[in-house]
């Protein structure tokens, strides 16, 4: 598996689900510690992520490599070419951090999110996703967790200039709502993991009707990416400790405005009349 940029980080996300249990194990700790791998021996990387040293050739081998001294000089070549050179441990905040240390740490991690988000960023997708939600009845902004957030922004977003557009919020509703859409109907789910299970039932229930799935995810062969007519891949990593972080959303949010963009453009007299009406509208709740 070869993306364009060569970002070994980057195919381990793209091929996440495709991997065997441990080596999932291996893939997590290495996206979660990406500035240190290429420091690292075989044994060390071994025991930090909890797995076998026969674990980690195989995966570097998987990975296209002939074996772990490769694997080191490519993660340490993308971290050289993707990471900020002056902003060690971007994202990771430490117990003598000052407010000025945060600031730029956070910016730095968020900065990079938007930046793997573009370096990913499949404009054919996005030009499908615009079809479908362009030919739709209604259509249908769910997640889970935080990402129900960004569900209930796009729904807020596309209200501006279609009254197409609604979020679900509870996984029960969620689960009537699929399973009563017609196939002209369009599911948007925001899901950084692409694989809760309350997800993936919703979305099964939404093929069952012939609906249309759109999917913002991390991991395009996640099982909800599998279900998925069109994928929209983030950026930004997290470990499992970092779950709902604000890189990852605005990750999402960056794709969520591109996609609004071209939804916009295709029809910009109706969207500029809406957008009025809706300023007019609200002009009247202001002092």
């Amino acid at each position: 598996m070869v993306l364009e940029n060569n970002n070994i980080f980057e195919i381990i996300s793209h091929e996440y689900y495709a991997f065997t249990a441990a080596e999932k194990k291996l893939a997590d700790h290495i996206l979660a510690n990406q500035d240190g791998i290429a420091r690292l021996s075989i044994s060390q990387l071994a025991d930090g992520a909890g797995v076998a040293e026969a674990t980690v050739s195989r995966f570097s081998r998987r990975m296209g490599f002939g074996g772990f001294v490769d694997f080191k000089l490519a993660a340490a070549n993308a971290s050289l070419r993707f990471k900020p050179a002056n902003d060690p441990l971007s994202g990771q905040l430490e117990d003598g951090d000052t407010v000025e240390d945060i600031c730029r740490k956070l910016y730095a991690a968020e900065a990079e999110a938007m930046a793997q988000t573009m370096a990913v960023l499949d404009p054919a997708a996005v030009v499908r996703g615009a079809d479908l939600l362009e030919k739709a009845g209604r259509v249908y902004c769910m997640g889970q967790g935080g990402s129900m957030l960004i569900a209930q922004e796009a729904a807020h977003l596309f209200s501006t200039v279609s009254n197409r557009f609604q979020s679900v919020v509870d996984s029960h509703m969620q689960a009537i709502a699929a399973s009563m859409m017609a196939p002209e109907d369009v599911l948007f789910f925001f899901s950084y993991s692409g694989s809760t299970k309350a997800m993936v039932e919703t979305m099964q229930l939404a093929k069952k009707r012939k609906g249309k799935v759109i999917l913002t995810t991390r991991f395009p062969r996640s099982p909800g990416a599998e279900l998925s007519d069109v994928v929209l891949q983030c950026g930004a990593n997290e470990n499992p400790l970092q779950s709902g972080s604000v890189a990852a959303r605005i990750a999402q949010m960056y794709l969520l405005d591109v996609l609004f963009s071209e939804y916009a453009r295709r029809n910009i007299v109706l969207a500029r009349t809406n957008r009025a009406r809706v300023a007019e509208a609200l002009a009247e709740k202001h002092l």
